[in-house]
């Protein structure tokens, strides 16, 4: 309960310490009977946060236990304490001065003697002494959700603390005294640790005095009217007993006034203005975010120049974290339209300061600057000269989009916003426009042609999309602007300004059609939120609707301006073309393509050209039903630019040296267009590469060509030879796929091989775009759906043999690719996409990728995980881009993945000591990728890639017991406290992840040992194995060979580089590279490389514990046993296994290892491909004869 409600303890005590009392006897709920018995107050706990608990490991029995758990309310945390300082006040106090004292992360404790019989500076320097010298760490800098959670209550503990005592504990002239004498001491500390608390506590607490103090001026000037009314009533109805009670209370108001007042001076003069300049910046920050708090929660007592002062001094400070606090406290204050006039001589003094802030090095502080000075400019428009504000104009061009976006607003506020809505409205109504927005559009084109950036039209857009969304999607204003005819009084757009407008407006319409910043800003594309999407598909039908039946009207008017026709004739690129359509406006299409090959008549311009064909390539693509009708218009325009210009060509070459300039301008002509739209054209079928000979023949010969017509018939004749290739290539891309993975297997590492280094100027490594394009290769022709196929003629024999041929080449390409993979010609990461596809098509290819998978495997165990993890994250990713964040875990799809990563699961077979590290280490990257991205909404929605913890349980399994902890100590590196505890269904993933790193210990035990008991005889007697105490002798004397020959097969046996991933599907970060060390000796440190994440993990999770586990290994020791990093606190099964069941371990494998298939439904052709699965690995094979393929269609 709150200590008003006691009145025995209302009212003053007379200022001092008691004397000595007698320990009390009464029970207070945190202490412990061993306390009551010593007669000391609470607050004995460790330092640096490590909890002291009472003997039967109950509740914590200190403050700054129980502040730091918060498991209890504040509150009665607080309650209690009053509780005890009414019973002995030197006991609480002295339970609230180690609160402070170990808050600091002290281990030391003051005893009820020293707080009796020693000064506060005698105190300090004991505990002084008593500090970890070894950790500079304290409670307030311990990274963690503990510790940030700790912070958060240590505050509001300070807070409550005086809430609670505001009515008469505060007023007794001890605890206040005691508590600000002990926090001034140490704030002047040398301890930065002591220093930080202090400060910290000691700003709250004043943060808190301040609100008592409002609250007292409130009451007092309640009181004062109370008194006023009263005593203005006549005579008779005057109540004079009334008016003395309010005249004591105005009197005992101001006396608790003036108290609180001594209070906050003590505070400020004692702390504030020593430590606002502390060397650490972080101490800094705290005093100027408390003033801050200060000045806007009792502006008539702190609002005035003499605290404006130290927030103004502090903006020139050097760290950018305190400039940042100063700047937010500002905005708070500025925020209020009626604290303006308090600020005016501050804005005055500052003013120059802050504005040259929005250029601060530090892009947050530029951000918060540039929010201050759009908030100065709300509140006062005269604040702000012109220069100042053409000062934050330019920064809308910045490459950093927070500060573009921030200038933006600002631009918006000052410039775009309506002054006169009634009077624009009345000139749009004069003028027949839809929209108000003409004069805002002017002014916008009038400051960017202002600007003199005109390249950077891109950036002016995105940095106003927030703030003037609706004015820039205002295409039909723009649109009437362009197309209004002059009316006299009144002027038009000039011919600059409509270029900018048109410039402008097709900025807008990029942005609206494609969502995400220009390039240059932004990190790159990011994942569409439900929301966003439906904008997206709103404002490309709105623009398309419109500009469908503009586009062409802006042409006509425009077609003889080469700069504005060819921004114009990018708009179609954004069009939904569906729409031409489904809402019947082919005559509009008609109307656009009519206007294009007037453009392509008039002009010559390269840039135009190129705009005209490539709208003619989008308007022509097969996904749409317009296309007919353009290809039509689109040939139409060929043949007679092709009837042109070898009517030209012949006159040209008929005159040879007599030929004029119109004839040479006729060929010219002719021929950059037909450059132009052969570049994105096939063109072939009109065989402009003979007429283009002729010319390049006639230069040759008569030396007399002009030299831009030879520069183009080279370029048309160039894309001629280009579409050529691209029709011989359309023909047999099979065989050329499989002759160049022949060539690669032949020039590759292991051409040198053999003592062979004479050839080793032969050896071809593929780069990465090769790489991406042979993986590319693989994923269009061998992963295709056949369910057309195997609807048709299903009875047919020779359909049905036809298939099966062409299954066969499939299997081959993807065996080819394959081969490479295990050869190390191609980065193993690339198999990615290869694994995921083996659940999909098991029928089909399940052999060659098991066999893969296999191989890769014994090439490199920790890359193949990577490999196998990192092609389960592509398909959650193409997973949330076709579902979006919101995945549905019952669907098919998500059953799919993790069914696959049961699979995967299996292949890691039953030991699991020879797989342990490659587990770990895909459990890693798979907690890594399911915390990568947090959702935009905030941090109390679980994160976007969360749900993929479902599918890396599958693997939870392959874990032995020691190794569990170890990874779920990693996952809760990137856990919040707050995470731990939800149990909505959208965290369900992260729970039963959870649960199966926290379960099972037992079943791993089985599943190292169940070797011995059930298959041990058995497989001991197939292969002839010597007694089991025999081979103990002898694997004792061979272990460490045996760990040699561990480490050798996890090299790599060459460099592998992770290609770019560059398939049609979102790639994530490639796998991290592993470069064996040639030159190292065989067992050393890096040997161990691979394997170092379990091992950090785990020396990370000893150095933690105490060393007394050590015994057991050093015990060990005396076998010889060789571990490694992994091993330091193995339990004795593990060692168990290690020393004495290895040979049963590999005889059970050798069983289990062909017995481990994988049992799926027969395939309806089975039968016939059983005969199509040679060996495809073999290094010597080549690409297969014809015969193969005639045999099969016998």
């Amino acid at each position: 309960m709150s200590e008003i409600e006691d009145p025995e303890v209302k009212g003053k005590k007379k200022r001092g310490r008691p004397g000595k009392q007698a320990p009390t006897t009464n029970k207070k709920p945190r202490k412990t009977p061993a306390e009551k018995a010593v007669g000391v107050a609470r607050g004995r706990g460790k330092a640096n946060g490590v909890a002291q608990h009472n003997g039967d490991g109950g509740d914590p029995v200190t403050l700054f236990e129980v502040v730091k758990l918060g498991k209890s309310a504040m509150q009665s945390v607080v309650d209690e304490w009053i509780e005890s300082y009414k019973q002995d006040r030197d006991l609480a106090l002295l339970d609230l001065i180690n609160f402070f004292i170990q808050c600091s992360g002290c281990k030391g404790t003051v005893r009820i003697e020293m707080f009796r019989n020693m000064q506060n500076a005698e105190i300090i320097r004991k505990m002084t002494e008593e500090f970890d010298e070894d950790s500079g760490d304290y409670p307030l800098t311990m990274p963690g959700p503990l510790w940030k959670k700790f912070r958060y209550n240590f505050c509001e503990f300070i807070s409550v603390l005086i809430r609670q005592c505001q009515y008469s504990i505060i007023y007794d002239e001890y605890m206040m005294d005691t508590v600000i004498s002990l926090l001034t001491g140490l704030s002047d500390s040398q301890v930065r640790a002591f220093r930080h608390t202090s400060t910290l506590a000691a700003m709250k607490l004043m943060t808190a005095l301040v609100n008592v103090a409002l609250n007292l001026s409130i009451h007092q000037d309640n009181t004062q009217r109370q008194y006023e009314a009263e005593r203005n009533k006549i005579a008779g109805k005057r109540a004079n007993e009334k008016l003395e009670l309010l005249l004591q209370k105005r009197k005992e108001l101001q006396e608790n006034q003036d108290e609180i007042e001594n209070m906050m001076n003590s505070i400020f003069k004692g702390i504030f203005v020593h430590r606002y300049r502390d060397a650490i910046a972080e101490i800094r920050a705290i005093c100027i975010e408390e003033i801050g708090v200060w000045m806007k929660m009792y502006s008539d007592a702190f609002l005035n120049d003499s605290y404006l002062k130290y927030v103004g001094w502090t903006l020139h400070d050097r760290q950018g974290e305190v400039r940042l606090k100063c700047l937010k406290a500002l905005q708070n204050l500025y925020t209020n339209r009626e604290l303006f006039p308090k600020l005016e001589l501050f804005t005055n003094r500052f003013k120059d300061r802050i504005v040259s802030m929005t250029l601060d090095k530090e892009y947050d502080v530029a951000v918060e600057a540039i929010r201050l000075v759009t908030l100065i400019l709300q509140g006062s428009e005269d604040a702000l000269s012109n220069e100042d504000c053409e000062n934050v104009y330019h920064l809308v061009y910045s490459a950093h989009r927070p500060v573009a976006v921030a200038a933006g607003e600002f631009l918006h506020r000052k410039l775009f916003s309506r002054h006169d809505p009634q009077a624009e409205e009345a000139l749009a109504k004069r003028r027949g426009r839809s929209s108000p927005n003409g004069n805002l559009i002017r002014m916008l084109v009038l400051f960017f042609l202002e600007s003199e950036l005109h390249e950077h039209a891109a950036y002016l857009v995105d940095s106003l999309w927030e703030s003037s969304q609706e004015l820039l999607k205002d295409w039909e204003c723009m649109t009437e602007l362009l197309l209004e005819e002059a009316v006299q009084g009144e002027e038009v757009l000039s011919d600059r300004q409509e270029s900018a407008l048109i410039e402008l407006m097709v900025c807008t319409i990029r942005q609206a059609a494609e969502a995400h910043p220009p390039v240059g800003r932004g990190t790159g594309k990011r994942v569409l939120t439900a929301k966003e999407r439906k904008t997206q598909i709103d404002d490309k039908n709105k623009l398309t609707e419109h500009f469908i039946m503009a586009l062409p009207m802006l042409l006509s008017k425009y077609q003889a301006d080469s700069e504005k026709v060819a921004n114009l004739l990018q708009i179609p690129q954004f069009f939904d073309l569906d729409v031409y359509s489904a809402g019947r406006m082919e005559k509009h299409l008609d109307a656009l393509l009519k206007q294009i090959r007037l453009v392509v008549d008039k002009h010559i311009e390269m840039d135009v050209l190129e705009a005209c064909s490539k709208t003619y390539s989008i308007l022509c693509s097969e996904e749409y039903t317009i296309m007919n009708r353009v290809d039509i218009a689109r040939s139409q325009l060929i043949d007679e630019m092709t009837d042109r210009f070898a009517h030209s060509v012949e006159e040209l070459l008929q005159e040879a040296e007599e030929a004029d300039d119109d004839d040479i301008y006729n060929v010219l002509s002719m021929l950059k267009r037909l450059t132009a739209f052969h570049n994105a054209h096939d063109l072939t079928r009109w065989d402009l590469f003979g007429s283009c000979y002729r010319l390049l023949k006639a230069g040759i010969e008569q030396g007399s060509m002009p030299e831009q017509i030879a520069v183009q018939a080279l370029q048309c004749s160039h894309y001629s030879v280009l579409w050529q290739l691209v029709k011989i290539t359309e023909g047999a891309p099979s065989k050329a796929f499989m002759l160049l993975c022949d060539l690669l297997m032949i020039f590759s590492h292991q051409l040198v091989s053999g003592g062979r280094e004479g050839l080793q100027p032969l050896v071809f490594n593929p780069d990465s775009t090769l790489q991406n394009e042979l993986l590319n290769f693989v994923l269009d022709h061998v992963f295709i759906d056949q369910d057309d196929e195997s609807q048709s003629m299903e009875g047919d024999e020779e359909d049905e043999a036809n298939k099966i041929e062409a299954l066969h080449k499939r299997r081959n390409l993807l065996a080819a690719f394959c081969k490479l993979i295990i050869y190390d010609i191609v980065d193993m990461p690339a198999a990615a996409d290869i694994f995921k596809h083996y659940m999909k098509y098991y029928n089909d290819y399940g052999d060659i990728i098991k066999e893969t998978l296999s191989k890769t495997r014994q090439t490199d165990k920790i890359l193949c995980a990577k490999t196998l993890i990192l092609s389960l994250q592509q398909l959650f990713n193409e997973l949330l881009q076709d579902q979006g964040p919101n995945l549905d875990r019952t669907s098919s799809h998500v059953s799919g993945i993790k069914e696959l990563a049961r699979r995967f699961a299996l292949t890691f077979g039953l030991d699991q000591i020879k797989t342990r590290e490659a587990v770990a280490t895909l459990h890693k990257d798979g907690i890594e990728f399911a915390f990568k991205y947090q959702n935009p909404r905030g941090p109390e929605f679980p994160p976007i890639n969360l749900a993929f913890l479902e599918v890396l349980s599958e693997f939870s399994s392959k874990l032995i017991r020691q190794d569990k902890k170890t990874v779920h100590s990693y996952l809760e590196k990137f856990m919040s406290e707050s995470m731990s505890e939800r149990r909505e269904d959208v965290w369900l993933p992260l729970i039963s992840y959870r649960n199966s790193l926290l379960t099972g210990g037992d079943e791993d035990h089985m599943s190292v040992t169940s070797g011995s008991s059930s298959k041990a005889g058995s497989v001991r007697s197939k292969k002839g194995r010597p007694p089991l105490h025999k081979k103990r002798i002898e694997e004792e004397s061979s272990v460490e060979g045996l760990w040699m020959l561990r480490n050798d097969t996890l090299q790599t046996p060459g460099a592998l580089q992770t290609p770019q991933l560059t398939s049609t599907v979102l790639r994530e970060n490639r796998p991290a590279e592993h470069m064996p060390d040639p030159d190292s000796e065989p067992g050393s440190e890096n040997d161990f490389m691979q394997m170092s994440w379990l091992g950090q993990q785990k020396m990370e999770e000893v150095n933690r514990k105490d060393r007394t586990g050590m015994n057991y290994i050093k015990a060990r020791s005396n076998q010889g046993v060789r571990r490694g990093l992994m091993e330091d606190d193995a339990e004795p099964i593990f060692e168990d296994v290690m020393m004495s069941s290895r040979g049963q371990l590999e005889d059970m494998n050798e069983e289990f290892e062909d017995t481990m298939v994988i049992d799926l439904p027969p395939s309806r052709n089975r039968r016939e491909r059983a005969e199509l699965r040679p060996d495809f690995f073999d290094s010597a094979a080549m690409i297969e004869d014809e015969s193969v393929s005639k045999t099969s269609r016998k």
